[in-house]
């Protein structure tokens, strides 16, 4: 007959496996609490706008320069607003992304962020 699960990294059979699996939904969820505090900032127009972004994925402060902010051409720092907020939140991704591939081998988990 087969081996079960006796044959698993660390050993201990389907106990074993249950433990990693626990410890790995704990290393999860600390990510995840964690993820919730990090900032990142993104900007544009050679520093003109600059954002700040969390990681619940939130706009958290928009900063402009006055030379930005000119009242004939609005559609421009409307664009420069829009690629610094989503630099930002690129980069708040990548982290989040980055720390839960630490917990999960790399493994794609549908769901978690």
């Amino acid at each position: 007959m087969g081996k079960g699960f006796s044959g698993l990294p660390g050993g201990g059979g389907m106990q074993g496996l249950l433990r990693q699996a626990q410890k790995m939904q704990e290393d999860l969820a600390r990510v995840q609490e964690g993820a919730q505090k990090l900032t990142a900032d993104g900007s544009s127009g050679g520093g003109m706008v600059k954002v700040v972004a969390n990681g619940k994925n939130e706009i958290v402060s928009v900063t402009l320069q006055k030379d930005v902010v000119n009242p004939s051409d609005i559609e421009m720092l409307q664009d420069l607003i829009v690629a610094a907020s989503n630099e930002a939140l690129r980069k708040v991704q990548e982290q989040v992304k980055a720390d839960m591939a630490k917990v999960t081998g790399g493994m794609n988990l549908p769901g978690l962020f």
